[in-house]
């Protein structure tokens, strides 16, 4: 017996650009997906950024993102349904980010994530040409942080 391992396929993804008055869907997503209210820690943030993305009329995934500084662009926060994973929508919502980040005239992108709670994100990050910038054990978290920086 042979396993099939291919990913699932690719899907018909669009991604809008919302506002606060939006935030209740991306909070829902972010309870779904990680179990948790707070989406982020501070909403006062410069250039925040809320994506949200669609297969068909379903809000599938989101990404939340701002200006950590006058150069460099964070994404703070993403998460995709999981029957939804492995299927490119978080690229979708990355290159869409990075997207809002350039035409805003930030020019680097940066991003942390927990590789043993997420390791897509540490395999995506490399393979999109990111490069780790810091490591570290996190103790909040229990993990080990890696931050991915790019050039925009």
């Amino acid at each position: 017996m042979k396993l099939d391992v291919s990913a699932p396929p690719t899907l018909d993804v669009r991604v809008q650009r919302v506002g606060m008055e939006r935030y209740e869907e991306v909070q829902e997503l972010n309870r779904v997906v990680f179990g948790d209210d707070r989406v982020i820690f501070r909403l006062d943030r410069k250039d925040l950024t809320f994506l949200l993305a669609y297969a068909g009329d379903k809000a599938v995934g989101y990404k939340v993102g701002y200006g950590e500084t006058g150069a460099t662009f964070y994404s703070a926060k993403g998460g995709v349904l999981p029957e939804y994973r492995r299927r490119g929508v978080a690229k979708v919502l990355l290159d869409a980010l990075m997207d809002e980040a350039r035409a805003m005239g930030y020019r680097r992108f940066a991003y942390d994530t927990f590789p043993n709670k997420h390791p897509g994100m540490t395999v995506m990050g490399l393979r999109e040409g990111f490069r780790v910038t810091a490591a570290g054990y996190n103790a909040a978290y229990r993990d080990y942080r890696i931050r991915f920086e790019k050039k925009l």
